[in-house]
């Protein structure tokens, strides 16, 4: 696509960031970002806080405050019962007003399959804004969410899990990422994005390109989901997942300790995902701890280009 010559376009394609940034003024600049898709889990309304968690992800991402969000919803009318539709919005409103934000309204259309998102507008001090270029070597790599929940609600559709064996993944799904946005910033972290649809690996290589670094990644220390890796070695990965994998391969390289299903994780298509920031070293353990005890030091930037993955089963 072509790219914005608007001097104030802050934040626009050329990167692949989580959102863009438009400067009002010296001090004040908006985000905007969309995000929608298919049911992730059963139960309507918990699809609709999930999905609405999803889009405010990318403006926390920035280091940013969403203020506003639109509906975005495709619903087959004429095979599902409304009442269905109706918990979605219930869904999605329950965390607009968690977050403090206003829901204006939105726009829905006929179609085979439901889904379900939002539009959403943050603001942002231009001097503060937490970009996927901003890494520099010497930084750690905090992750703030587990791993999975790709594999695990696969799992829930092949019958392979009940609803118990997804709830940490949905609780971890519902989970903002606002607090951990306010403390990265506060701990002036130099980069950050949040790990969504294309994985651990894909996010993190947007990131290694936009700030032109290395990552490296300890395979030991990231969090993943109970009962994940098993899944994927009996072989429940989906599509997305291995289409990641597939991309990942012309950017990293595996130790030859880490295992297969390990290197199939780490491109695991995530809903709501954690933040992936790039701190100075000095200030990570610090700020891991004021994000709480799901945030893990995983990683670290170095010169160069290209990710590496090391180590041996994540925790």
């Amino acid at each position: 696509m072509p790219q914005s010559q608007d001097v104030n376009v802050l934040v626009g394609l050329a990167t692949r960031d989580d959102a863009g940034v438009y400067k009002l003024r010296d001090d004040l600049a908006v985000v905007q970002t969309v995000d929608f898709f298919t049911p992730v889990v059963d139960d309507p309304y918990d699809f609709g806080r999930i999905a609405a968690a999803n889009a405010l992800s990318d403006v926390y991402a920035m280091g940013a405050t969403p203020i506003t969000a639109l509906n975005i919803c495709a619903f087959p009318v004429e095979e599902l019962d409304l009442s269905i539709l109706i918990r979605i919005l219930e869904g999605g409103a329950a965390i607009s007003e968690q977050a403090g934000v206003a829901l204006l309204g939105g726009h829905t259309i006929k179609d085979a399959e439901p889904k379900y998102g939002m539009a959403v507008t943050g603001t942002v001090d231009p001097s503060k804004i937490v970009t996927n270029a901003g890494a520099r070597p010497g930084d750690l790599l905090i992750l703030t969410k587990p791993l999975g929940t790709g594999i695990l609600t696969t799992a829930l559709k092949r019958e392979r899990i009940d609803a118990a064996a997804l709830k940490p993944a949905v609780d971890a799904m519902l989970t903002l990422n606002d607090a951990a946005s306010r403390a990265m910033v506060e701990a002036g972290a130099h980069g950050a994005t949040d790990i969504t649809g294309y994985g651990l690996l894909g996010h993190a290589g947007e990131m290694m390109e936009a700030s032109h670094v290395a990552l490296e990644f300890d395979a030991s220390r990231i969090p993943v989901f109970d009962g994940a890796l098993e899944l994927i070695a009996e072989g429940v990965v989906p599509g997305g997942t291995k289409d990641n994998a597939a991309a990942h391969a012309a950017f990293t390289t595996f130790a030859s300790g880490v295992e297969p299903a390990v290197r199939t994780l780490l491109s695991d298509a995530q809903t709501s995902g954690g933040l992936l920031i790039a701190v100075d070293a000095a200030n990570a353990e610090a700020l891991r701890a004021k994000i709480g005890p799901a945030a893990h030091i995983v990683g670290r930037v170095r010169e160069g280009t290209g990710i590496s993955v090391a180590g041996s089963s994540p925790q």
